[in-house]
């Protein structure tokens, strides 16, 4: 994600490249690779930050190595003849150093280095037609061109609902770079964000609250998912507050220069819609992320940002001009911005050689929320099957009716829902909730991307005894 610069105080001459990307998060590195890779054409990634953006240093990576040790040690817990281990919270945070390479993003500069690509550093905005302007920190500037394409992979900023802006709060960067535990901790949110930050926070020693505005946790997954996710984390000690809305926010001080992971001040008081105040040391806005749009130029070629959404090129965006990632905001999850990414890096490949571009078939979008109990879904829900017509049928069974499941440990619990095509059987979306179930996600991908049907489905022999039996269990309902 790129960020603003100071004034310019002087500039180089042009410079031509290929292909310029705007953004080196996942979707940037993986965009500019598949543009060039097996070629000699050239592209460079204008990265005002840390190459390797929010997943690698502020989200996935580091909020998984925070959660993955609290997988093990429930299971170790709940499988009776171990003893329940014992949580060293410095070793758990030396932990997720380890995975963001101590905010240094070096590897990855070398990593880009060795695939031909060339990393810009400082904020870049387009200036004209396939023209870049890029401010480093010094304030020099230099102007990029390309010859065939500009991609926006800008990424996304986090929304801070009204009353919580001028008391400078913690964001999922702050929660995931945590260093100073705060003894009482508000979350503001009932998202994948806001469920997982409590489950860490929590082990690592906060008294955390979980404010909701809307009825249920996880309100894009199926309505059973959010509730079992609520009773874990209300058996982890969380208090999970819904239908509750921050009214009114102080601060005793903000400190606006407060390191990231360390409190931005004094305890808060928060007026909650009920009338009651809720003390706190530190609260945690995550209530969702909106596209970086306003800093990269839109407005010099004529574009409204609105055309960026839900779109990787065609439509309003000129021939040479793609997005990729949250910028549009299709799904803003890592793994879908890289999959556009191979997309449109294939697309601008063929383009650069006079090819006719590829079709590519749209897919569904898979998601896990690394909860206790996991969540994993892909394709439609019951309720976006309804919204668009469908007539389907949903197969519910419970995890533990695979016997496999029930051997990952002995409180295992959890249930599974496939969403049917009613006339033709074609699966069309899959749900999975309990321990361990990120690692059925992928075959229910692979069922619903290729339409299998029922038939098809049966054929597949699941081994004995894992929990994937729990496809046979669902065929059987």
């Amino acid at each position: 994600m790129t960020s603003a610069a100071s004034a310019p105080a002087t500039e180089s001459p042009a410079q031509t490249y290929d292909v310029i990307v705007l953004g080196g998060g996942p979707a940037g590195e993986n965009v500019a690779d598949y543009a060039v890779r097996g070629s000699s054409r050239t592209a460079a990634i204008v990265e005002a930050e840390l190459l390797g953006g929010e997943c690698s240093y502020w989200a996935c990576m580091p909020s998984k190595a925070l959660l993955r040790p609290l997988d093990v040690a429930e299971t170790a817990a709940n499988l009776a003849p171990l003893s329940v281990p014992t949580l060293d919270r410095d070793a758990l945070l030396a932990r997720r150093d380890d995975w963001v390479s101590h905010y240094d993003d070096g590897g990855q500069v070398r990593w880009a280095e060795g695939a031909g690509l060339t990393m810009v550093r400082g904020h870049g905005r387009l200036v004209g037609e396939r023209t870049v302007e890029v401010v480093d920190g010094q304030g020099t500037v230099r102007r990029l061109m390309a010859r065939t394409a500009v991609v926006l992979a800008t990424g996304s900023v986090p929304v801070i609902p009204g009353p919580l802006t001028a008391l400078h709060p913690w964001t999922t960067r702050d929660v995931t770079a945590v260093i100073e535990v705060p003894e009482r901790l508000a979350i503001v949110g009932g998202g994948v964000s806001a469920c997982e930050a409590a489950r860490w926070m929590t082990a690592l020693g906060s008294q955390v609250t979980l404010l909701v505005r809307g009825g249920r946790l996880l309100g894009k997954f199926e309505e059973f998912a959010g509730e079992e996710v609520a009773d874990g984390l209300r058996s982890a000690g969380v208090s999970v507050r819904l239908a509750t809305s921050v009214t009114a926010a102080s601060r005793q001080t903000v400190d606006p220069e407060a390191p990231v992971g360390r409190t931005h001040g004094g305890p808060l008081t928060l007026t909650l819609d009920d009338g009651t105040d809720l003390e706190v040391d530190e609260i945690v806005a995550a209530t969702g992320r909106r596209p970086t749009t306003d800093t990269i130029g839109l407005d010099t070629i004529g574009l409204d940002p609105a055309a960026l959404r839900g779109r990787t090129h065609g439509g309003d965006l000129p021939p040479w001009l793609f997005t990729v990632g949250d910028i549009n905001a299709e799904a803003m999850l890592t793994h879908w911005g890289k999959h556009q990414a191979r997309m449109i890096g294939r697309r601008i490949g063929a383009l650069a050689e006079g090819r006719t571009p590829a079709a590519e078939p749209p897919a569904p979008v898979p998601q896990v929320a690394f909860t206790s109990p996991q969540v994993a879904s892909v394709g439609l829900t019951s309720a976006q099957a309804a919204r668009e017509g469908r007539t389907v049928r949903l197969l519910d069974v419970d995890y533990t009716s695979a016997a496999g499941a029930g051997l990952l440990r002995d409180d295992a619990a959890g249930r599974v829902r496939l969403v049917v095509d009613a006339a033709t059987e074609v699966a069309l979306g899959a749900t999975f909730v309990g321990p361990e179930v990120a690692e059925q996600l992928h075959a229910a991908t692979i069922a619903v991307t290729a339409g299998l049907d029922l038939a098809t489905l049966r054929r597949a022999v699941p081994s004995y005894p894992t929990a994937s039996e729990v496809w046979l269990r669902l065929l059987e309902s």
